[in-house]
């Protein structure tokens, strides 16, 4: 069963996440920032990571930075979904190590979408 972890500091945008991510049979852990994410890839195995920009503790560009650096699970898919929407901010993105930029609010049939290519 293909696992996804959702890293978002907005509740409503993870209930989100997880109802479309549930709803195509997968399986949805939530993080509430950027080093919350970390420890959660620490303790479990993640096919993709969904990760918002503006966290409280650690930005999604941290994180995925982060994750980057670490053999152990560096190859991990990142998607960012944030509402920042500049082309700084996705530049920012891909430097630190994103596979795909996407800008909110996400429609349910682009989430879809992303799931299906990169699970």
């Amino acid at each position: 069963m293909k696992k996804v972890l959702i890293v978002d500091d907005a509740q409503t945008v993870r209930k989100f996440e997880r109802m479309m991510i549930e709803e195509m049979g997968y399986v949805a852990e939530e993080a509430i920032n950027g080093l919350d994410g970390l420890e959660k890839l620490y303790n479990e195995k993640f096919d993709l990571a969904l990760v918002d920009i503006n966290m409280p503790k650690m930005d999604g560009y941290e994180f995925t930075r982060q994750v980057r650096q670490d053999k152990e699970f560096g190859d991990l898919p990142i998607v960012i979904i944030s509402t920042e929407s500049k082309e700084t901010d996705k530049k920012k993105a891909y430097e630190a190590g994103a596979n795909y930029f996407i800008v909110k609010p996400i429609k349910p049939e682009t989430l879809k979408s992303l799931l299906k290519i990169f699970l």
